[in-house]
């Protein structure tokens, strides 16, 4: 997913006294194609995975010591007829999400559809949602689906095993473009129904087998696969909306916890959708989203008012009245930039490194500016082996690199262009790219900037050498961040082609634990050492939201927070006390 991180820092973050959540991490591949709350059983032709137990909501995070005291109590009451408004960058949402690839999005995502499997909300593992079960064959390549016979669109439609096979055939439709289509390369025959070499839909491994009950077979044994199927890409659509590029909110119709009421540029108002299987766990009647590009000052003053309950981007935390309620963890998520490598001279890998070796990377890298500074792709993960990437300049290989290729000092090399979304840190390293390059090589070097969200969507055209994006995993895996290098990937901007790569990922997949690892590790070093590549620093979530007031949120590393999880804490302070807010307010049962 595509990230746009906004934080004003009280100068660093290092200076800023803020320190990572110590609750979020990623846990290592256990290997069992099953994903959360399955445990292996006695061998037979297929084994039953039942649903986990119902999620309660948990008890409050603990106070800060410096917070009077009060008694909490169950959220349920509290949330009755009141409305959570939460804050996010300024970007447009799309209805559609065949056509979707924001984190954004896919937050937003958590209110509107709901797949066969949902992310828990502490620990990001997948749990049973429109399925209440699944079986996996003994061999691990073919998975059976069922679904709740009271799982239901905002329509009162009953979702159907066909609306899923309908809705991944379209995903994967070969005269489209869609962003996660690649994602299902793990089913049989998708690859090359992807690609066009079949046009047979019955040759893919999606399977209706009747109205609850849903088939897939995979191409091998894939131990990611249940994990990805929390993903947007895999939820169902109705009928009567799949077809739309992106239905107007009248027209939209999906069979998530919550329903549209209205939309405008930069608000969405949601209801409870009381068509919904588990509505009795949805707390919060009403959502408001608000996609605001006001100073982080303004912005941060109305959460200190009670205004809004939680800023996920565009704050200032110089500003925040309760340091408590800023939450900083860790992100399954790393800023790069990349060259195209669809064209000659920048197809040839000694050429990219070359003009990587060139770069001065202490500068671009600078801890006093980055959370974590970072020369590798995937972020770290137990059990995953550590690729380093090109850490420092080496001016004499680089020009060496260079006259190998045909290119001495340059010469012949057509300009570069880098194309960064509008920022003060993007200019930054942009600007020390073009002189690094400009004051080594005899070729003219251009700067392109376009502002978000159209940045994501300018990607797209082709006509520049050097790109900049933030990428947050779509599931806590490493192929979420290599899988998109294949040859064939429908989010593969740079054009890269290597059938080395290619072939490790391929491996990757019937592979699991340490094994695995270590095939996709070599993969990322190809992406590292040819130039493909340059990883500049894992990013943080950085987030404002008062934990002693909202409950179900927590800290994680894709910064994915399912909304039906969410609960407002009824607070009741001892007798005689009483917590200020600014602005005068109370923090008072029904307050705030």
């Amino acid at each position: 997913m595509f990230l746009a991180l906004a934080v004003l820092f009280p100068g660093s973050a290092e200076g800023s006294g803020l320190t990572a959540d110590s609750g979020s991490g990623l846990t290592a591949d256990s290997g069992s194609a099953g994903g959360a709350g399955c445990t292996a059983g006695p061998a037979s032709a297929a084994r039953s995975l039942p649903a986990t137990e119902p999620l309660q909501h948990p008890s409050p995070h603990r106070s800060d010591p410096g917070d009077l005291l009060r008694v909490i109590s169950s959220g349920a009451g509290a949330s009755r007829d009141r409305e959570l408004v939460a804050a996010f960058a300024t970007t447009s949402i799309g209805l559609n999400p065949l056509n979707s690839y924001t984190a954004t999005e896919a937050q937003v995502y958590t209110a509107l559809y709901e797949g066969l499997a949902g992310y828990h909300p502490r620990t990001l593992e997948p749990v049973p949602a429109v399925a209440e079960r699944w079986e996996v064959s003994e061999d691990g390549t073919t998975y059976t689906f069922f679904l709740r016979d009271n799982a239901r669109y905002w329509n009162g439609d009953p979702v159907e095993a066909e609306h899923f096979r309908d809705t991944w055939l379209a995903m994967i439709d070969p005269a489209r473009d869609r962003p996660y289509s690649f994602l299902f390369d793990v089913i049989a025959g998708v690859r090359d129904y992807r690609q066009g070499h079949t046009t047979a839909p019955d040759s893919i491994g999606i399977h209706a087998r009747d109205s609850q009950t849903l088939e897939v077979r995979l191409r091998s044994r894939a131990p990611h696969f249940i994990r990805v199927l929390a993903h947007h890409a895999f939820v169902p659509l109705h009928p009567q909306v799949r077809s739309l590029q992106d239905p107007a909110p009248e027209e939209a119709l999906g069979n998530g916890p919550y329903r549209m009421v209205t939309r405008t540029s930069g608000e969405i108002a949601l209801e409870q959708n009381p068509h919904y299987w588990d509505i009795r766990n949805v707390q919060i009647p009403r959502l408001r989203l608000l996609f605001v590009d006001d100073p982080p000052e303004e912005v941060t003053s109305r959460f200190n008012d009670g205004e809004i309950h939680w800023v996920s981007s565009g704050m200032s935390l110089a500003n925040v009245a309760y340091p408590s309620s800023i939450v900083v963890n860790p992100l399954f998520a790393t800023t790069y930039y990349f060259l195209r490598s669809d064209e000659l001279p920048f197809s040839t890998p000694s050429v990219r490194r070359a003009l990587a070796l060139l770069l001065p990377w202490e500068k671009i890298r600078d801890p006093a500016i980055h959370f974590m500074p970072s020369s590798r792709l995937v972020p770290a993960i137990p059990h995953y082996p550590f690729q380093e990437g090109i850490t420092g300049p080496d001016h004499a290989q680089a020009l060496e690199l260079l006259k190998e290729a045909g290119h001495p000092r340059g010469e012949g090399l057509p300009e570069i262009t880098i194309h960064v979304p509008r920022g003060p840190e993007s200019t930054r390293v942009a600007e020390l790219m073009k002189q690094a390059w400009e004051d080594a090589l005899a070729t003219r070097v251009s700067l392109r900037y376009t502002p978000y969200p159209e940045y994501f969507d300018a990607l797209r055209d082709p006509s520049y050498t050097v790109a900049m994006i933030s990428w947050i995993g779509d599931f806590a895996d490493p192929l979420t961040f290599l899988k998109m290098w294949v040859s064939d990937s429908s989010l593969n901007d740079a054009g890269f082609s290597d059938p080395r790569f290619d072939q490790l990922i391929d491996d990757s997949l019937a592979l699991t634990g340490t094994a695995r690892y270590q095939i996709m590790s070599e993969a990322e070093a190809i992406l590292l050492q040819t130039g493909t590549v340059l990883p500049v620093s894992h990013s943080p979530a950085v987030n404002l939201i008062d934990r002693d007031i909202i409950e179900g949120w927590y800290p994680n590393p894709l910064d994915m927070h399912p909304f039906k999880y969410l609960a407002f804490v009824e607070q009741r302070p001892l007798p005689g006390l009483v917590r200020a807010l600014p602005g005068g307010a109370r923090d008072l049962p029904g307050g705030r």
